[in-house]
């Protein structure tokens, strides 16, 4: 577990250095009138969520034939080129292309959380598969810190290639401590054999529904969150409390994931599912009637421990739910709802908020997540793990 906590880390450490200078990097590209700039950042920013979604359920597919750790490689390694050549692109248009071929590469945090399940005991897989979450969140808020820092005194084509450096090192990390059991056959299927497979995973659609959301309530919000601050703080620091109030989440995650994960491991997991979908929902209360800045980092934070609760259990769900033989498979439509998440969710805040106003943002992402709530708390064969096969 925490040979794999260090390899996500590392990979979304990466992924996230170069998240703060991709505007000006875009400005190096040729791109200098400002909505230019906004336009294409958007563009190039989403790009590889894309494609993410499409090839998550593919590549664990594959993970499932041949097993999880030649994929864990096939991501860090691929991404690792890609980031590289990000940094000898010649136009905006090849930097776009890059961020798509990207995301067809991604999936390596899904694919690790897939490997960690398939070990993990039942008893344990909440607190377990909670605290592999954390990984990848402490990697997506010292990313973003560290990429600000490095773009003071370097290139941007050095950080793309530190990048890189930071993916072949996760690649090591897989290569030379991780094991997995070999308990996938290499058996020829038979003709429509897939499809009465992926039937088996009808039951997880409120899972991946629940994915789509949890990520929908975290990111619609992020668009808007600095400019919001900035209407009820005007203080001389308010940079760096605007940066406070997008990391608060993130922060408080690191904190709920494996301590909900855990109580989910007693509880049941749906139950910490509904009722941290239901918390969650009212934490945007504060955010929405924030009149100064504490208001507003005292929701963003309660928002961040609850959605911490919902992630290891949504994970827990679909290794519960899903049949061994095809649990990459799961693990990888999982992932797809969480991309289509990121990728919709920033575009739901930012239109909402331009239609209807700052505040109507937290109502409407608020009401998503009470519905979703509702949704699970009546879908009661999520208690159950659905298995035909007592062995498996």
């Amino acid at each position: 577990m925490w040979i794999l906590w260090a390899a996500n880390f590392v990979i979304t450490s990466g992924m996230n250095l170069v998240i703060p200078f991709l505007p000006f990097y875009i400005e190096t590209l040729g791109v200098t009138a400002t909505d230019e700039v906004e336009r294409w950042s958007g563009w190039i920013f989403s790009a590889q969520f894309v494609t993410s979604v499409i090839f998550q359920p593919i590549w664990g597919s594959f993970a499932d034939k041949h097993g999880r750790k030649p994929m864990l490689i096939r991501a860090a390694l691929g991404m690792g080129i890609v980031t590289v050549l990000m940094g000898i692109a010649g136009s905006v248009w090849q930097l776009l292309i890059l961020r798509l071929i990207n995301g067809v590469f991604s999936g390596f945090v899904s694919m690790a959380i897939s490997l960690q399940a398939s070990v993990t005991p039942d008893k344990n897989a909440g607190e377990a598969l909670g605290t592999m979450q954390t990984g990848a969140i402490a990697g997506g808020l010292i990313g973003p810190l560290l990429g600000g820092y490095l773009a003071e005194f370097m290139d941007y084509t050095h950080i793309f290639y530190l990048t890189g450096a930071l993916h072949f090192a996760a690649c090591a990390v897989v290569v030379f401590f991780v094991r997995e059991p070999h308990t996938h056959k290499r058996a020829e299927r038979a003709p429509g054999k897939g499809a009465a497979d992926l039937k088996l995973l009808l039951p997880l659609i409120p899972v991946y529904v629940a994915a789509t959301i949890t990520q929908i309530g975290m990111m619609s919000i992020e668009p808007i969150v600095t400019i919001y601050a900035e209407t009820i703080y005007a203080g001389a620091d308010l940079t760096m409390v605007a940066g406070f109030a997008v990391a608060a989440t993130g922060m408080a995650n690191l904190v709920g994931a494996p301590v909900l994960g855990r109580i989910a491991d007693r509880v049941g997991q749906r139950k910490i599912l509904y009722f941290s979908l239901a918390a969650a929902s009212c934490m945007y209360i504060p955010q929405a009637f924030a009149a100064n800045i504490y208001m507003l980092l005292a929701g963003r934070f309660l928002l961040g421990l609850f959605i911490g609760g919902m992630l290891p259990s949504l994970n827990a769900l679909v290794r519960h739910l899903a049949p061994k033989k095809i649990q990459a498979t799961a693990f990888g439509f999982n992932s797809s709802a969480i991309f289509l998440g990121n990728f919709t969710g920033p575009l739901i805040g930012s239109g909402v908020a331009a239609a209807f106003g700052f505040r109507s943002v937290f109502f409407v992402t608020m009401a998503i997540l009470l519905i979703n709530a509702l949704m699970i708390f009546k879908n009661k064969h999520l208690d159950v793990p659905a298995r035909t096969d007592p062995k498996e």
